[in-house]
């Protein structure tokens, strides 16, 4: 009996690690039950001005200005379509979505990093997504994005960065929900 559970349990590690499906579905469980929930900064950090330079392209390719945005709560997620914990935010995402896609004061940039729009696209409708995916037009701030997937940053009304998280976070959580409605009062 040890012995067929250490194999059932050799098996169950080796899915996580090699199978992107699996490492999904264990990375979506454990932010269920609440083990990435979003830690929140106090002091929102300036961005420079040449942050706001950045350029994007919706899905049916317009423009989008970074600089456009100011004065509106901007969240803005990096991820890659090969990347398991920004898929298993994703639903996340979704859920935090529904609460603003009609709000004019706030605004989702989910941006593909890879510029893999066919996939991406792909990706979308295969989960029943209907987030607004972005792609890069230009090259990405630092101060956003260093390299880690996924990413993300709120920034708020006057352009500072207010939120920023590296790796797997749950945002369908009332308290970034709160988070967000307090971004928009300021």
């Amino acid at each position: 009996m040890k012995r067929f559970i250490n194999i059932v349990l050799i098996i169950f590690v080796l899915g996580i690690i090699f199978v992107p499906g699996v490492k999904v579905f264990v990375q979506s469980t454990l932010m269920k039950i609440g083990l990435f929930s979003p830690k929140f900064n106090n002091e929102p950090k300036e961005a420079t001005t040449a942050a706001y330079t950045m350029q994007l392209k919706d899905e049916k390719g317009v423009n989008i200005s970074l600089e456009d945005l100011k004065g509106k709560v901007v969240f803005i997620n990096f991820w890659a379509t090969w990347c398991p914990p920004c898929i298993a935010e994703m639903p996340t995402i979704q859920t935090l979505y529904e609460n603003f896609k009609n709000d004019d004061e706030v605004k989702f940039l989910i941006l593909e990093v890879e510029d893999n729009q066919e996939k991406a696209k792909k990706l979308f409708r295969d989960k029943g997504l209907t987030l607004p995916v972005s792609f890069p037009n230009g090259t990405i701030p630092e101060e956003f994005y260093k390299g880690t997937l996924p990413t993300t940053v709120i920034l708020d009304k006057n352009g500072a960065i207010a939120f920023q998280s590296e790796g797997i976070t749950n945002y369908a959580d009332q308290k970034m929900v709160d988070f967000i409605k307090q971004q928009k009062q300021k």
